[in-house]
């Protein structure tokens, strides 16, 4: 007897977490390809940013210099807009959302990271996230957790460092470190991912992942 086909995870919303270097994007794309092969509409998509104002937005925050509460308010500022124009009406028509990167790296970077207030990125994350059916957050998040020195090592020769990417290694581990914290608050939304092994062992990791929740 063969095995029943995979459903389609429509109007999901499924968020690729970790520090540059972790490999997220890459697997975010593959994932994507598989779905649209399977004629699912996907929509790729990345904070801060996803749409024209927050793009622009995600250019001040990567190469201005500005405190932590400015940071906070314009990546907030963009995840709004974000929501607004892209993932609510995509979800709303059916389609996956992928994103690089929400609300949990707000926590990890400007809170952990930068040490700025938790709760003031808790209001803010109510602000701006909240609707009639209550919190946006996404049904699933894949935290690709990973060694800083390691993360470092494979990001020497990939691209000129933003103002993040050129932060010491000790803010990474704060940055790791707000990851773990969000994860063990949130254990069911959470999948860790073991980013330190090799890209085919990874999607290994991915796909058995999905396949448990019939994706």
């Amino acid at each position: 007897m063969s095995a029943a086909p995979l459903a389609p995870p429509s109007g999901r919303f499924i968020s690729f977490e970790g520090i540059d270097g972790a490999g997220k994007s890459s697997h975010l794309d593959a994932v994507a390809e598989r779905w649209q092969r399977r004629g699912l509409e996907v929509v790729r998509t990345r904070e801060p940013g996803g749409t024209p104002l927050a793009e622009t937005l995600r250019d001040l925050v990567l190469h201005q210099g500005m405190d932590a509460l400015t940071e906070a308010l314009l990546i907030f500022a963009a995840r709004r807009n974000h929501l607004q124009q892209c993932i609510a009406p995509a979800l709303e028509r059916g389609a996956v959302v992928l994103c690089d990167r929400f609300t949990d790296a707000t926590f990890a970077y400007q809170g952990a990271g930068r040490g700025f207030d938790l709760a003031v990125l808790t209001t803010l994350e109510s602000w701006v996230q909240r609707g009639p059916g209550g919190l946006r957050q996404p049904d699933l998040t894949l935290w690709f957790d990973l060694d800083p020195a390691v993360a470092a090592q494979r990001l020497v020769a990939a691209r000129t460092p933003d103002r993040f990417e050129r932060q010491d290694e000790a803010f990474f581990h704060r940055v790791r470190d707000g990851y773990r914290a969000r994860f063990e608050a949130q254990p069911e939304r959470f999948v860790r991912i073991d980013a330190s092994q090799s890209r085919d062992q990874v999607a290994v990791q991915i796909a058995a992942m999905l396949a448990e929740r019939g994706w």
